[in-house]
């Protein structure tokens, strides 16, 4: 599956110090309750973002395309096509593409935590 049709990508460069490209498109083109995000990625070949806290949202990683690697605290798991990884609110994520030549693609879907109720 490749990522197309979704308009420009923001292209951003060496994330939480990582290195290399990553093109990221905004799935969401509104408010959509629970999700607070659902980004379409593109790491390019041999890059990396590098290990940052989830401090606002729980994310589900899901790999769309290509070969690599998503490290969750200290626990590494594959990404490839089908692949999913979960992060509570407060675990580190790292991404790597393992591949020299094509890109890695992902889809980060962030949700909000529901708010508790008085009652």
């Amino acid at each position: 599956m490749k990522i197309q049709g979704k308009g420009a990508p923001d292209p951003r460069r060496d994330l939480f110090g990582g290195h290399g490209r990553v093109d990221v498109w905004n799935l969401l083109r509104r408010q959509a309750p629970p999700f607070a995000a659902v980004l379409a990625c593109e790491l390019e070949a041999g890059g990396r973002v590098g290990r940052h806290v989830q401090e606002h949202y729980p994310e589900i990683v899901v790999g769309i395309e290509g070969l690599g690697e998503a490290v969750v605290g200290k626990q590494q798991h594959a990404l490839r096509p089908g692949d999913v990884v979960y992060l509570a609110l407060g675990e580190t994520l790292e991404l790597i593409n393992h591949s020299d030549d094509a890109p890695l693609q992902y889809l980060i879907i962030k949700a909000a935590l529901p708010v508790a109720s008085d009652g």
